[in-house]
């Protein structure tokens, strides 16, 4: 069965310097565009962290500082990856929780105003572990009889991720084969932010999730302790979690008579 496709669909893959959304950075990006009418094309790019990359991470993907001393940094190839995913909804393994969010920080940190607003994610991990629960390699195996040579290289991991849904939509005559059908059913929780800081409450309003303020609406703690958003702009969050609480601060602002 193939993907019934509206508009394009990016599959992609991260290798990075750890796993900390907010601190870590690329060190190689994949990206398999599939368009709907079954044309395909596909990027590569090794990044200059411009940090260390620890020899544990080295350890997992091969990728050494000496390797990527010469490479562009991420700010430098931001526009080509902008440019290729722009139009496009986002397909990815585990990608919900980490390469869409730690993709989103590196796209802000380079001055490009990315944000989910207007497209939808697929995370295959989640459709695997909801009928399987496996790791990659194994998905490719169970569902592509075949072994994952590479892993942990960003396009043969980008490669098997596309292979394994296309698969996966073969297996189980229930799951939809559209992109935002897929998405709802990837989806694992409700959050506002990548990083689930921010959660709407059952009324579609957003609250805080953690801290002295969690279960709290979010414009009414900025309304009666206005140095709370001062404290986060200036703290270590995500920039994404960032960019949302000023987009709701702005929309208070705007209502106000």
């Amino acid at each position: 069965m193939e993907l019934k496709l509206n508009r394009p669909l990016c599959f992609f893959d991260l290798e990075t310097t750890g796993i900390d959304v907010a601190r870590d950075r690329i060190v190689e990006i994949s990206i398999v565009k599939v368009y709907p009418n079954g044309n395909q094309e596909s990027r590569t790019w090794l990044v200059n962290p411009t940090i260390p990359i620890p020899p544990q991470a080295t350890a997992v993907h091969g990728i050494s500082n000496e390797k990527v001393a010469q490479e562009p940094t991420f700010k430098e190839l931001a526009p080509q990856i902008h440019a290729m995913i722009k139009d496009s909804d986002l397909a990815g393994y585990n990608s919900d929780r980490f390469d869409i969010p730690l993709l989103a920080e590196e796209l802000l940190r380079a001055e490009v105003d990315f944000d989910m607003k207007n497209r939808v994610a697929v995370d295959v991990q989640t459709i695997f572990h909801k009928k399987e629960e496996r790791t990659l390699s194994a998905a490719y195996r169970f569902y592509c009889n075949q072994t994952l040579d590479n892993a942990h290289s960003a396009e043969a991991d980008t490669k098997a991720t596309f292979e394994i849904l296309k698969a996966q939509l073969d297996r189980y005559p229930d799951l939809p084969n559209d992109v935002k059908a897929l998405s709802e059913y990837t989806t694992r929780k409700k959050a506002v932010d990548f990083a689930g800081f921010i959660a709407l409450d059952d009324k579609g309003r957003e609250i805080f999730t953690f801290g002295k303020h969690k279960g709290a609406l979010v414009e009414d703690v900025f309304e009666k302790e206005p140095g709370y958003f001062g404290w986060i702009q200036g703290a270590d969050f995500p920039l994404y979690t960032k960019k949302v609480l000023t987009g709701i601060k702005l929309r208070k602002l705007n209502t106000k008579p």
